[in-house]
């Protein structure tokens, strides 16, 4: 991987949280997979093999230069092409509030992988409060568009994301919290600004 590549991929905390949690030769579904760098790194520290599901073409003319096995589709119609169990881990990295079919999207997960690895920016992070309580719709790093520009449809805090898994039936099996590429123990839904969940279906 070139430096510069390395350099995209260390500035997003989130992806070295995944790489560490995903164990050598696994099989990765990485949904929203970008330029596919994540999986890149994934095949080339751990071992591991699979797909990266994308819908721009701009991505997945990288992901094909990167290497990387990619199909150019929309997540939002599901993973039905997908049989149960057939990853080790499904992945979505600071996707889940761009998509509009939020639930179906995480069972889907579910179904077809074994473990899931989800990461999101915390809308309850002290920062996003603050514009909030200032009259401002909230503009920062792990947030960085504008109400009027933004993909984003569907924020959520951290103990909006757990009651959901509790709600359905979904084990959390480990979480990160991060700010700044710190792991954050101590208030993490109000100082944590990114997090990182390893989840799997209930039994």
């Amino acid at each position: 991987m070139s430096p510069q590549a390395l350099a995209r991929l260390t500035g997003r905390p989130d992806l070295k949280a995944i790489a560490a949690w995903v164990r050598k030769d696994a099989s990765v579904l990485d949904l929203g997979c970008g330029d596919g760098l994540l999986l890149k790194h994934l095949a080339q520290t751990r071992g591991a093999r699979g797909y990266g599901l994308e819908i721009a073409d701009e991505k997945v003319i990288a992901c094909v230069a990167n290497g990387v096995n990619v199909i150019q589709v929309d997540i939002e119609r599901g993973l039905s092409d997908f049989d149960d169990d057939s990853f080790d881990y499904v992945i979505l990295s600071l996707t889940l509030q761009a998509v509009r079919r939020t639930e179906p999207i995480v069972m889907e997960m579910l179904r077809v992988g074994r473990e899931a690895i989800v990461t999101f920016p915390n809308f309850g992070h002290w920062e996003a409060r603050w514009q909030v309580l200032a009259g401002r719709m909230p503009v920062s790093r792990t947030l960085p568009f504008q109400w009027y520009d933004t993909p984003n449809v569907h924020l959520c805090t951290i103990r909006d994301f757990e009651s959901f898994c509790a709600a359905h039936g979904i084990r959390i099996l480990e979480r990160l919290v991060l700010h700044e590429g710190d792991e954050v123990r101590l208030l993490p839904n109000l100082r944590g600004s990114v997090a990182v969940y390893r989840i799997q279906a209930g039994g």
